[in-house]
Order: C-alpha cells, then structure tokens, then sequence
C-alpha cells in the first residue's frame, strides 16, 4: 500500500472552561462556550503524494509540533481532517517513548511491537537494527545510560526497520553526529526512490532543500506559502527580516531559467545594477570556463543619509547549497557615512574554481554584518551564470582543484608493468 497524507483544512484550539461541568457537556454536543481559546493552528490544507518528499519549516511556535501530533494521531484536531494512508512510522521526539530502565534491545521490541509488527519480524529484523544503530554493547544497557545522539540512533533505527509508507521525522535527528546524519539521510533517499512518502519537519533549511520536493512554510498556525523549496526558503528568510522591520516589503518571481529571484528590503539604498566579468577584458560575460579570472560588479543607489553601508555576497549551486559567502563588514570594508544620492560601485575579483553547471549570486545592502539589523535590499539569485570546463583535466563535483596525481613504484613488476605500457 502506498503512503499518502490528506490534511483537510484543520485547526487546533485549546480551550479554557470554567468548571469541568462545562467541558464535560461539550463532550456530549452540549453548545457551551469556553472562558478562552487559543488557536495555534487553523485552516491549514495539503496534500502528500506517495513518493513525495515534503519539508515543514518555520519559527519556533508556528504551529509544527502540534500539527505532527494531529497527523500522527497523538492529539486530534479542533475542525477539519487528517486522512492517512499505508504504514506510518514517526520519529516525533527524543527517545521515541523508550522506557529508561529497559536494555536499548528491549525498547527496539517494544516499540516495534506497538508500530504493529510480529515478534518473528522483529526478531528477523533485529540484527538490522543493531548494525545501523551502532551503539555496540550499550544496545544491551539500559537506555538511561545513552547520550541523546545514541538514542536517536536506536529510535531511527527501529522506526525505519522495515520500509514505512509514510516517514514522520522531527527535528530529533539534529542531535545526532554529522556521521548519522548522513547515513541517516542515505536511507531516506532509498526510501522515497522506493516509494515511501516522506514529511520532514526541520530547522536545516539545507537539508529540505536536499531531500524535498516540496517545502511548506507555516507562520502563526497556518500554511503561509507551499511550493518548491528554494522558492519557500528564499521567501522565508526574507519573512524573519521582515518582521525586525515591518516596512520591508517582499516580491518574488521565478525567471526563465528556473531560478527565483526574491528581493526584500527597507529601499534605503539599491542594487543598481550588477554584472559579471571577465577580469581580463572586463567584457561581460555568461558563459565562464573553470580557471577564468572573474569580476562581479555590482553599483549601489542610495535613497537616504546612512551611517554605514556593508555589501554581501552569497553564491549558490543549482540545489540551493551555499558555496561561498562573505561580506565588506568581515573584510572591514564597511563604508561610513553614505549620504543620499550616493552611487557606489563595489568589485569582487576571484578566479573560477567551480565546477561545471548553473550557479547565482544574491547580493545583500545592509548596516552590518547580519540583515536583520537593517535590510536595506537583498536579492536572492539576482545574477546567474553557468560554468564549462573547456581547457581542464575532466573531473566531477562542485569545485575545481589544481591537483596533480604522482605515482612512485618500485619493486620487480615496476619494470615489467612500464614495458606493457610502453608497448
């Protein structure tokens, strides 16, 4: 059966009556109204295809944990549904329910016993288990004595035992070491090629873009903005500045090329105009070969008088991945005093060292070295260029080194092996 997951227009209120005399006669459809009541989510609709992978992100109290506990049925909703499809399995928090006294063995029995498996599959899937967890003796010492790194280790290795139709994972595998991390989410990209559903709720703005196909941003207890995860990170970064300042305003906009440009900002200073360079000829360019010696320039406005102004610049890969950033407040470059109707050009030389395929550059104009000061513009991807290799040993990955193999051999074959080459 394959997983999917309908949520159908659901709220959750949590109420505060009187006297338990009231609450107890809206049990039984009795029309009574609360002293308070407090809704943490409402009208909140989606929808999760099998196969699909989709990210839940947003502030702490947007509502998250809440809505995990009315998919996973641990809370039910106020209004609206959840409909679940196929086997769910769910790693909503620390330990997953592991009792302390009981062996890490023993708590893989349980819990695999209440996801509704036999005592002969679990037993069958137990050395599985173990091995992925890789805790060694301590699986046979009472789970009181784990780290919380080891006890997401059990708990994720028992919850993905057997492929589930619909994967739930919390923010519970933040604790865990870079290690797990990744073998971690090895076994969620086998899982979602293999068909399982997947909903991953995290702050690792990196690792939704990673795995998901899909990103939904909840603010306030309700679904702000579902779409593709650049998209939604790039409009949710720029949310977290908007709301230091609430005269920031926010567009987007997705460009032929499939990059979206978002651009947010008080307006107080510009990005003018920006262009990429050969660093040579000072000829524009679009096109960039690995080892070209490049400029981006970029010419700033200024509407108002500003006691500091700092230029930012992130680069990003095709996958949102960062693969450089810094700024003139970390090279001490800040420029004091810029007064309205300023224009300053700003350059960033540097040599191509990237790998073949589709890159951007998001410029930012701020005061300091953070946008959440004052964001005076940034612009997610307003420059986008691609790079070839042409003249360069062939090589795959995001970044070009200038590496040299050398081989040293001795012994009788050396000899032997250099004739066959030769011949």
């Amino acid at each position: 059966m394959s997983g999917e997951l309908k949520v159908d227009n659901v709220g959750k209120a949590y109420r505060v009556w009187t006297s338990e005399w009231l609450r107890a006669a809206r049990w039984f459809g009795v029309p009574t109204r609360p002293k308070e009541e407090n809704w943490v989510l409402r009208n909140v609709s989606f929808t999760i295809a099998p196969g699909e992978a989709v990210g839940v992100i947003g502030q702490n109290g947007a509502g998250k944990s809440t809505l995990l506990k009315l998919i996973t049925g641990t809370a039910q909703p106020t209004e609206g549904q959840v409909t679940r499809t196929g086997r769910v399995a769910a790693i909503l928090e620390l330990g997953m329910g592991f009792n302390p006294d009981l062996t890490g063995r023993q708590n893989a029995f349980h819990s695999a016993g209440l996801m509704g498996y036999s005592q002969e599959q679990i037993e069958a899937a137990m050395p599985e288990i173990e091995a992925f967890a890789e805790v060694g003796e301590y699986f046979d010492q009472p789970v009181r004595t784990y780290s919380s790194g080891m006890q997401v280790r059990v708990a994720f290795a028992v919850a993905t035992a057997f492929t589930p139709d619909l994967l739930i994972v919390d923010e519970a595998l933040s604790v865990g070491d870079s290690y797990f991390q990744h073998k971690s989410f090895d076994r969620m990209r086998r899982f979602r090629e293999e068909g399982t559903s997947i909903m991953l709720v995290s702050h690792s703005l990196s690792d939704v873009k990673a795995l998901c196909d899909r990103a939904i941003l909840l603010d306030k207890g309700r679904v702000l903005k579902d779409g593709e995860p650049d998209e939604v990170i790039d409009f949710y970064n720029a949310l977290i500045a908007k709301k230091e300042n609430e005269t920031l305003a926010v567009e987007q906009r997705r460009g032929k090329s499939g990059w979206v440009t978002t651009r947010s900002g008080t307006g107080q200073a510009k990005v003018a105009r920006m262009r990429l360079l050969d660093a040579e000829t000072q000829q524009e360019v679009a096109l960039a070969m690995v080892g070209q010696k490049l400029r981006v320039e970029l010419e700033a406005s200024v509407g108002e008088n500003l006691p500091s102004l700092v230029l930012g610049f992130m680069m990003r890969d095709k996958q949102g991945h960062i693969i450089w950033g810094s700024n003139t407040w970390h090279t001490r470059q800040v420029q004091r005093d810029v007064r309205a109707g300023e224009r300053l050009v700003f350059h960033l030389d540097f040599t191509c060292t990237l790998g073949p395929g589709s890159y951007s550059i998001s410029p930012a104009l701020v005061s300091t070295e953070t946008h959440l000061v004052d964001n005076f513009e940034w612009v997610d991807n307003l420059l986008v260029f691609d790079v070839m290799n042409a003249n360069r040993t062939t090589f795959i990955g995001s970044n070009w080194l200038d590496a040299q193999f050398s081989v040293d051999r001795s012994g009788p074959s050396a000899q032997g092996n250099e004739g066959l080459q030769q011949e």
